[in-house]
């Protein structure tokens, strides 16, 4: 092996970090636009709000925050491809997406002297899938609250038509 194949784990580690520190940007960007805009619609909703709205209020803040792991996991792809680590944009998004899950047990492989990336792909993705959590379980307390406030006012309702008497 000579010197300029030689694995510098040095480097490999920080070009890791700046990426990871680009996509923990990126992440926090999205997932504010993301909580900006389903505040702005959540407090349009009351206790009469049909549940298409809903569901549907759900399924598209679902749906962006998916669309931003995508982005990340493009943000590691494009530069293992353009580097040339990995000879096809399609073959590198597809390393990333092994191991931004860690699942990584792809049969592509990035070049030994670059090998260290894949543990720091897989930090980025348990970090974003974690941080991606933590805002689900803050919209679902949101939807649970409010079918508390449904729940009491069936409850009140139905109590109303017995009490009325004969």
């Amino acid at each position: 092996m000579n010197d300029l194949s030689a694995p510098e784990p040095v480097l490999e580690i920080a070009v890791g970090t700046v990426i990871l520190i680009v996509v923990i940007f990126v992440r926090g960007a999205g997932i504010r636009a993301i909580n900006q805009r389903f505040s702005k619609s959540w407090i349009r909703v009351n206790s009469t709000t049909p549940h298409w709205r809903l569901n549907l209020l759900l399924t598209l803040t679902i749906a962006s925050l998916t669309v931003l792991h995508f982005a990340e996991t493009l943000i590691w792809a494009i530069p293992i491809y353009v580097r040339g680590f990995i000879p096809s944009l399609r073959d590198s998004y597809y390393y990333v997406l092994q191991s931004y899950t860690t699942l990584g047990q792809g049969n592509i492989n990035l070049p030994d002297r670059w090998r260290l990336i894949g543990p720091i792909i897989a930090m980025s993705g348990l970090f974003t899938f974690g941080w991606t959590g933590s805002v689900l379980v803050s919209i679902m307390t949101e939807f649970g609250k409010l079918d508390r406030v449904r729940a009491k006012g069936q409850k009140g309702r139905t109590s109303d038509k017995t009490d009325a008497g004969p």
